[in-house]
């Protein structure tokens, strides 16, 4: 099988487990994040798909070769990690060429190879120069060029961005997302930042307690979450109690609403937890929406593209983002009716 393969991965120090039966499929050429809090098992993953961490139980195989005992500098895995890890003692030219010195070319291939890595990351020109002259991002695009010397069959990152600053980091993101489309090479990202994930991957692998809760592309995991944890971790989210009555429809508050399809190993009849994002929660005069439920408005914040409507239903937080026109037209208003807007709910496993 073609890609990266994760079987049954569990990695214990001691009594504490932090990845636990983690079995993943990775296709060639996607960009994938480890999405989770500090703590989740994420880079210890990553770590063991390095080679630098040896797996408790399980496998890891990379186009059907198991390479789960094979030394980190035979798996031909690139590698850039949030401390950067430079040589401060040498120049632009010799970071990026380092990992160059054990193949047999002549000095003008190599050089031309390090032009070429240097013209990639958007840096030509900078050879000569010490790396504590560069800024943060052109240091991060060094970190880049070195790790793709190599030619990588996967190349690995481990939150590569965090010490920037919000502006920078924004456009590091963009700038390295399309690098990765360019080259086409597979790629594994970790990250806490569940907006960075949401921006640069083709799928997200959701983490938590060691474990996998949920993998999918960032539209699927922010529509749909597996469960509460998701629901929770990826953006904001309004939780209610409802009955299923059937695969598409929930009892709430005495009144049937449409949710997108629910889990199958769900009981028709039984109590469920239905997610509705702030965006898809709707509100309108209580006058013209009757037969609706209510909420009290405890607080409004105008963030310039959206206003966020904070609100308090019967002891229940909830949130609703409105575009500033439509709020403009209850504004005012001390208690407003909520719905939700069609397949907007979502029911959870958990």
């Amino acid at each position: 099988m073609q890609g990266l393969e994760i079987a049954n991965l569990t990695k214990s120090f001691g009594s504490n487990t932090v990845v636990s039966d983690v079995s993943l499929h990775i296709e060639q050429g996607k960009f994938v994040c480890f999405l989770g809090p500090s703590g989740c098992g994420k880079t210890t993953l990553m770590r063991i798909i390095a080679g630098l961490e040896e797996p408790t139980t399980g496998d890891v195989l990379f186009d059907g070769r198991n390479i789960t005992s094979l030394p980190t500098y035979q798996r031909n895995f690139g590698m850039v990690f949030q401390a950067l890890a430079l040589f401060p003692h040498l120049n632009v030219a010799e970071n990026v060429g380092y990992s160059l010195r054990f193949r047999t070319m002549d000095k003008r291939h190599k050089a031309d190879r390090i032009d070429e890595l240097l013209r990639l990351v958007d840096l030509p020109g900078t050879q000569t120069r010490r790396v504590d002259q560069l800024s943060g991002g052109q240091r991060q695009r060094i970190a880049i060029a070195r790790a793709l010397a190599q030619e990588p069959l996967l190349f690995l990152m481990d939150e590569p961005l965090s010490a920037l600053d919000a502006k920078l980091r924004d456009h590091m993101q963009v700038e390295l997302k399309q690098l990765q489309r360019r080259l086409k090479i597979t790629t594994i990202f970790v990250t806490h930042d569940q907006r960075e994930a949401m921006t640069i991957a083709d799928e997200i692998v959701v983490m938590a307690n060691g474990r996998v809760q949920q993998v999918g592309s960032p539209i699927d995991i922010y529509r749909r979450p597996a469960n509460r944890f998701v629901a929770d971790f990826i953006g904001q989210s309004n939780l209610a109690e409802g009955i299923l009555l059937d695969r598409t429809h929930v009892q709430l508050d005495g009144r049937t609403i449409e949710v997108r399809s629910a889990p199958s190993q769900l009981a028709i009849g039984q109590k469920v937890t239905v997610c509705v994002r702030p965006e898809g929660t709707l509100l309108s005069r209580t006058e013209m929406s009757k037969d609706l439920p209510t909420a009290k408005v405890t607080f409004v914040r105008d963030v310039g593209s959206t206003v966020e409507v904070h609100l308090d239903r019967a002891g229940q937080q909830m949130l609703s983002f409105m575009s500033p026109a439509a709020w403009d037209l209850l504004s005012g208003q001390d208690e407003l009716a909520v719905s939700f807007a069609p397949g907007a709910a979502t029911v959870l496993e958990d």
